[in-house]
């Protein structure tokens, strides 16, 4: 009953944003600026740019509201809106470098390396991979986009995408090792 209520109260609050209501504007900000914040962060090493970018997108989530058709999460629409300003802002600051497409070989992707490793010391693990592969892999990989989706988004190749996905995926992974033997003494 609770899940019903919180639904038609975000629905009433969009309705009202829609029509410029500052107030509104405001709840749905406070409600969805934390999430936001971190879908931008997964993209943008700096915090203080993140923020830039997260505000940027709200105003775009404002202005474009009535667009809104309450089809599928709302959520979901905003976090779009975020993954493109990042996007944008990376193509914008020309950091956004693809490697040359290899070959793309199919691999067993599943985590064979045992670890206690931080959430904090993974999002520097994957903010130390080159721009291209951090943003395959965090649209892939957290995000949930297919190749598809990421090769239209960033105006690549499906194999790129999958090119990238792989070695950001290796490059992860030596890390990790490196990390766990360096952790338990062992080289």
């Amino acid at each position: 009953m609770k899940v019903i209520q919180l639904h038609k109260n975000e629905t009433k609050l969009i309705q009202r944003a829609a029509k410029q209501n500052r107030e509104a504007q405001h709840v749905l900000y406070e409600l969805h600026a934390p999430k936001m914040l971190s879908v931008c962060r997964y993209y943008i090493k700096d915090v203080h740019q993140a923020e830039e970018v997260m505000l940027n997108g709200f105003f775009k989530v404002f202005k474009y509201l009535k667009s809104f058709k309450n089809e599928g999460s709302f959520e979901g629409w905003i976090r779009r809106i975020m993954v493109r300003e990042a996007i944008s802002f990376l193509r914008q600051k020309k950091q956004i470098e693809f490697a040359a497409e290899d070959e793309y070989l199919e691999h067993d992707y599943s985590n064979n390396i045992n670890t206690n490793i931080e959430v904090a010391e993974i999002q520097q693990l994957i903010d130390s991979l080159p721009e291209g592969y951090k943003m395959v892999f965090v649209m892939y990989a957290i995000e949930g986009y297919k190749h598809y989706e990421i090769a239209e988004l960033l105006n690549i190749s499906e194999g790129t995408s999958k090119s990238q996905l792989f070695k950001a995926r290796q490059m992860l992974q030596k890390k990790i090792k490196e990390l766990n033997n360096s952790s338990y003494g062992t080289n």
